[in-house]
């Protein structure tokens, strides 16, 4: 009788510990990311959970393989769950209205992460970094790899884009073509096989096998004679597809150097592929202070205040303009990956080696 009564005792205890960790929870966050394949979104996903539980958060974190229907239905899941902030790494930024209602319903805050949800008046505020401003950077630097301000040329070059169903990849291409574009007015950039804007160079679901499908195509059809001057590539992903292609065709030896090719991410393969020669650059986006940004939104709107914002222009999700914090990217190359990605300790020798 005394064993038993020790052990009952025991098990209210744990219970009483377990209703007093979540009582004393300062909230509960869901958090939606699309897929893991993309290294940046598990960083992103552990990054955020890591510093909510620093903070006395519970999380709920979730990855949908990339596919829409897991996702909505871990979103209506984690609504099911009481949650009191919804942070959405959309797979596709168009179609979650329904889910967001449900959510508005039962007075849930909604937080787009990094990928603008469309068509909705339920999108409370979005944290992101400047996409306009990686497209920019990307462009310049071909640009200045290849001297085009001070008029060289003609270099040839193919474009790419990201995934329609994804806003960011528009403002990735637009900026990009904000600085390349006059260079290829003027002939001095030529895009021989003529494929040009989203409609015509966007990479579903930002896939790397279906850019390296592409880029075979275009190498066939349109260099049999000629070289590859540059690749805009939006991110790693689609970066290390196109790579793959044109070493298939002897690209990348001493006598037939790699194109300029851009990167987004600062995936570990694509600085491999940098520190190789075999990819010119990426666009590094710290997940670390991105998380950091969303905690402090979630915090502000738990306390009933009011989430720090630096722009109330740019994204309007053709209901609203969302109110939005952008963070700073960084250009990364040969010459300076070390000091932005290993200095800071966002990666080890270890990892790179």
């Amino acid at each position: 009788m005394k064993s038993v009564l020790l052990r009952f005792t025991h098990l209210i205890c744990l219970l009483a510990l377990v209703f007093s960790t979540y009582a004393s929870a300062a909230g509960k966050v869901g958090i939606a990311m699309p897929e893991k394949t993309i290294a940046r979104w598990i960083a992103d996903g552990n990054n955020m959970v890591e510093q909510f539980h620093a903070a006395g958060y519970e999380t709920i974190l979730q990855y949908a393989n990339d596919d829409l229907p897991t996702q909505l239905a871990q979103l209506e899941n984690m609504i099911l769950n009481d949650v009191d902030v919804l942070i959405i790494a959309a797979i596709d930024g168009t179609t979650l209205s329904g889910v967001l209602a449900q959510a508005a319903e039962r007075n849930i805050k909604i937080i787009a992460y990094d990928r603008l949800i469309r068509g909705s008046a339920n999108v409370d505020y979005y944290a992101t970094f400047d996409n306009f401003q990686v497209g920019v950077i990307q462009g310049s630097y071909i640009e200045k790899s290849l001297g085009l301000k001070s008029g060289k040329g003609p270099y040839n070059i193919e474009l790419f884009g990201g995934s329609p169903d994804d806003n960011n990849a528009y403002f990735f291409y637009n900026g990009a073509m904000s600085v390349l574009q006059p260079y290829i007015d003027s002939g001095k950039l030529v895009v021989k096989s003529g494929q040009m804007g989203m409609d015509k160079v966007s990479t579903l679901r930002w896939d790397g096998a279906t850019a390296q499908s592409r880029m075979d195509n275009l190498l066939s059809a349109y260099y049999a004679d000629a070289r590859v001057d540059a690749v805009l590539a939006p991110n790693d992903g689609l970066a290390i597809g196109v790579i793959s292609s044109l070493k298939g065709l002897g690209y990348g030896t001493k006598g037939t150097p790699m194109p300029v090719i851009t990167g987004q991410d600062a995936e570990i393969q694509s600085i491999k592929a940098i520190i190789s020669g075999d990819q010119s650059s990426t666009v590094f986006k710290d997940t670390r202070e991105l998380a950091k940004v969303t905690v402090s939104m979630v915090q502000a709107l738990m306390e009933n205040g009011t989430p720090q914002i630096n722009d109330t222009k740019t994204y309007d999700n053709g209901v609203k303009v969302v109110p939005s914090y952008l963070l700073k990217p960084i250009s990364v190359d040969a010459s300076n990956w070390k000091s932005v990605l290993i200095d800071s300790g966002y990666y080890t020798m270890d990892q790179i080696k």
